[in-house]
């Protein structure tokens, strides 16, 4: 048993063969909207902040088919997660937004990741924010957008997630990778 929790967790590859890069910066409703296409970037409105990202990496020799990726966004100051992600890549039918168990899991092993999985709220577990999921390696580079909103004093917890004003240091941006059972092999920060 304990060779098989060995060999089923153990990665295909480290994230120094993919040399993973990520990029994200402020932007306008038009660079937003014309980098997201096929897909609609989220609409801001007055207040509002748009930040447009982009995460790339090298292609693994022979990529196992059933690994797959998450990206995240993590607010290091509330540390939450934005609550839509709009995303794209080279090939859009690869590429979703969500949260799922392995985030729960990369929260528990990685301390610098708290707050990407689901909290306890009311005796419940629930998240509020969304991750890019990746689910072929060949889908680099992956471009997503999301829209910080300021402040309102009436969000409950159920519904928090980061707010506006914000720079794109308070931002981290991380890759996460999971294998075909939903085990994390690893999680590389990239910015921030």
């Amino acid at each position: 048993m304990a060779a098989w929790r060995w060999w089923h967790g153990r990665p295909p590859y480290e994230p120094e063969a993919l040399r993973p890069r990520a990029t994200l910066q402020p932007a306008d409703q038009a660079t937003a909207d014309a980098a997201l296409q096929p897909v609609n970037a989220e609409f801001a409105g007055d207040g509002d902040q748009i930040f447009l990202g982009r995460v790339s990496w090298v292609q693994p020799p022979r990529p196992p088919a059933k690994n797959s990726f998450r990206i995240v966004v993590l607010d290091k100051r509330s540390h939450l997660m934005p609550g839509f992600i709009a995303a794209t890549s080279a090939r859009p039918d690869d590429v979703g937004t969500g949260s799922d168990g392995s985030l729960d899991v990369a929260e528990k092993r990685y301390p610098w990741l708290r707050g990407i999985g689901a909290r306890e709220i009311d005796g419940s577990y629930r998240s509020s924010g969304s991750a890019v999921f990746v689910s072929a390696v060949t889908a680099s580079p992956v471009t997503f957008e999301f829209v910080l909103r300021p402040a309102r004093p009436a969000t409950s917890a159920e519904t928090a997630v980061p707010t506006a004003p914000a720079n794109v240091a308070d931002l981290l941006v991380a890759l996460i990778s999971v294998g075909p059972d939903g085990q994390v092999y690893w999680a590389e920060r990239l910015l921030n």
